[in-house]
């Protein structure tokens, strides 16, 4: 699993919406893209900012309240499923 790093902070409007933010390991960085895609914990969620091992994603109220990640707290681990698109791109890049 990886690691939620920080607080789980409110962003928008005080819509409920909050954001994430996770280091991945170093080996699983390469996956992460800005504008990509991961699945936390089996749910689907694009992928904001990336800084080395460390992105975020925001998370819609509706997604917190029928999901785990509504439960989820600092330093929580979450399982991580990265974009299956990069990760066959990325044997290309290789060559």
């Amino acid at each position: 699993g990886i690691a939620l790093v920080g607080e789980r902070v409110p962003i928008g409007e005080g819509d409920g919406s909050v954001r994430f933010t996770l280091e991945v390991p170093p080996h699983l960085s390469r996956f992460i893209a800005e504008k990509g895609s991961v699945v936390l914990d089996g749910v689907s969620l694009p992928v904001n900012d990336v800084n080395g091992d460390v992105f975020s994603v925001n998370v819609i109220p509706h997604t917190l309240e029928v999901t785990t990640l509504g439960e989820t707290e600092e330093e929580a681990r979450l399982n991580l499923e990265v974009d299956i698109i990069a990760r066959y791109v990325d044997p290309l890049g290789q060559s």
